[in-house]
């Protein structure tokens, strides 16, 4: 009964031990795209951390990394593990003769057939191992705050790629808008030089050019709309939405126009240092470090003795499996083992873990050197953007100033409708660019939250931590 107590408590202290890491279980809300017609960056970006099956994989390699941490420290409990055995032995006639005969000179009876039955209990502790298992739990908490990071950063580059994909929508959905604007304008000269026809004041030259106009806007409105349904389509799968569809409803939020005209008033260097700071990037990767270096000091441990307490609790009964105390005996002891000499494998082992810490640090280096060249690219295109939409702003003032010019010279007969069309053309392809650039100065900025980590702040702080 003591044994059976003891055997229940040693149960209860591993089920314990096991039970302080738990799973994660715990997920973000999901905005709830039924409910909205307007699609923003932020809840598109909200959505994403919530649904995209990359962050259920990022989630799940943390957890693989949590269990590892359990696994190292379930090394300093004892081993416990029972056997049974139960079997039937029927002896050869010749066998059985001859041990028959040799028994009756004893005066004993001997069965043909005989049973044997055993049941063990055996415990085993290490006591010493040259601090593997010190060793080997330091490393796997390593490997989870490295998952916990490398899931940080699945969310940054997420973020960063639902903004480019967002704001590629918003282009697309801004060049359809310009299309139909487009098409708008040459339906309404159509009618009017229809008019102008009809009562004798217009040539029939300006009705055949101007539908030429409208077909090729109308052209170009049709392929718009297809490359707005395209690029919403990658927008979707970013989204985690099932087939990649968004609600028919839907509709991405304006463009945003406002640009920041006072530019970036901070030095590139201290963004570089807030960048090699926050980036969960390097941090994995530091973290990876430690666990390579710590893989050194674990193949040294081989060089230790090791110690180990160990004891058992046997029974062996013949032709009864009713088990008694005089059935059972016990042992226990010490055991050591120490590898004197293997061809020098704890050597070669050695070399190599040294090596893969050597390798996790060029890595570690060759990022820091990245980051800084990351956050340079970011700032320099911002700039640039930055001095693109002033420019196009200013052209689009110009040009429809001159539509406009051209559109009353037009209808006073004063000039000629190829006049007109190229006004309206340089009017088009300027607001276009004004959208591209907008486009570009906004990416320039994403790119740079994402160079220095601050994306994944900002959104936790306007989702209220979550």
């Amino acid at each position: 009964m003591n044994r059976v107590i003891s055997g229940v408590v040693i149960c209860l202290l591993l089920f314990g031990a096991g039970s302080m890491y738990g799973e994660e279980t715990g997920k973000p809300p999901v905005p709830d795209l039924g409910s909205m017609e307007v699609l923003d960056l932020e809840t598109a970006q909200r959505i994403a951390v919530a649904s995209n099956p990359t962050m259920e994989a990022a989630v799940a390699r943390v957890e693989q990394a949590r269990a590892r941490v359990r696994q190292a420290m379930a090394t300093w409990w004892p081993s416990l593990d029972m056997t049974g055995s139960g079997s039937s032995t029927k002896l050869s006639d010749t066998s059985y003769e001859r041990s028959r005969i040799l028994s009756g000179l004893y005066g004993q009876d001997l069965d043909q057939t005989s049973e044997e039955y055993a049941v063990g209990l055996q415990a085993s502790w290490v006591l010493f191992d040259g601090f593997y298992r010190t060793l080997s739990q330091e490393q796997a908490k390593y490997g989870h705050r490295s998952a916990a990071e490398s899931r940080q950063n699945a969310r940054r580059l997420l973020l960063s790629s639902v903004a480019e994909a967002f704001l590629n929508a918003q282009l697309t959905q801004t060049q359809v808008a310009i299309s139909r604007a487009d098409s708008e304008f040459y339906s309404q000269q159509l009618r009017d030089a229809q008019n102008r026809y009809d009562v004798g004041a217009g040539p029939w030259g300006d009705v055949l050019n101007i539908k030429v106009q409208l077909n090729s806007a109308k052209s170009s409105l049709m392929l718009s709309r297809r490359e707005h349904e395209a690029a919403v389509y990658g927008l979707a799968a970013l989204l985690g939405l099932p087939d990649a569809r968004f609600p028919e409803h839907v509709r991405m939020a304006e463009l945003d126009t406002d640009v920041d005209e006072a530019g970036v008033d901070e030095k590139i260097e201290l963004l570089i240092d807030e960048a090699r700071a926050a980036r969960p990037d390097i941090r994995e990767l530091d973290w990876r470090l430690k666990t390579a270096e710590t893989a050194v000091d674990m193949v040294r441990a081989r060089y230790y003795p090791q110690l180990q307490l160990v004891g058992s609790v046997n029974g062996w009964r013949q032709d009864d499996p009713g088990f008694s105390d005089d059935d059972f005996g016990s042992t226990i002891g010490v055991n050591l083992s120490w590898n004197l000499f293997a061809g020098g494998l704890d050597k070669a082992r050695e070399i190599e873990a040294r090596q893969a810490a050597r390798e996790a640090h060029a890595t570690l280096v060759n990022l820091r050197n990245q980051i800084g060249a990351e956050v340079r690219q970011a700032v320099v295109l911002l700039e640039a953007a930055r001095e693109q939409v002033r420019l196009q702003r200013e052209s689009v003032k110009l040009v429809e100033e001159n539509r406009e010019l051209a559109r009353n010279e037009y209808e006073a007969g004063e000039a000629s409708l190829l006049r007109l069309n190229e006004a309206q053309r340089d009017l088009t392809t300027t607001y276009s660019r004004l959208a591209q650039a907008v486009v570009a100065f906004h990416r320039a900025h994403q790119r740079l939250l994402a160079a220095t980590g601050r994306n994944v702040a900002e959104l936790e702080t306007a989702s209220g931590g979550q």
